[in-house]
């Protein structure tokens, strides 16, 4: 279908730059639900059950903004994309290691990637001042979760 059955409430070029922005978000999520579910399958050590339980939490947390993101971008006429292939090309999170890792190598590398997140969240937080404060409320909230569980991974490596 080469036109969208979706009419937006945006002009054109606000839909392009929002819908750009929404993709991003919808990869990264998506990657970020991946990463996590993989470190509570990998995760061991003496906090085992605290860090796998956490991760879950976490992979909870991306789901359910992944389908708010998505939503989002089709309530603005824009088809968005979650699939592997997609994901593989254009997630911006930094590569989670193979293997098992221990309960404080898994707690490190969650926190360097739930960082990158937060630094891509606020970069299209500003972007969208100005093209949909819509999607930047949606950004908003995604950020707000996204650091408050930032700074409860952090709190474990003090």
């Amino acid at each position: 279908m080469s036109k969208s059955p979706i009419t937006s409430p945006l002009s054109e070029a606000d839909k392009k730059t929002t819908g750009a922005i929404l993709q991003a978000t919808l990869v990264d999520l998506v990657d970020l639900s991946l990463i996590a579910k993989q470190a509570h399958w990998n995760v061991v050590g003496k906090n085992f059950r605290s860090v796998h339980t956490q991760l879950d939490e976490l992979v909870a947390t991306a789901r359910t903004y992944v389908d708010e993101v998505a939503e989002r971008a089709n309530a603005i006429g824009v088809s968005p994309n979650g699939k592997a292939k997609t994901v593989v090309e254009s997630s911006g999170m930094p590569d989670y290691p193979d293997g098992w890792l221990s309960d404080e190598q898994t707690v490190a590398a969650i926190v360097k990637t739930l960082e990158a997140l937060v630094k891509r969240l606020r970069g299209r937080i500003d972007e969208t001042d100005k093209s949909d404060l819509v999607t930047q409320d949606l950004l908003i909230a995604i950020a707000q979760d996204v650091e408050q569980a930032h700074w409860m991974w952090q709190a474990q490596q003090a």
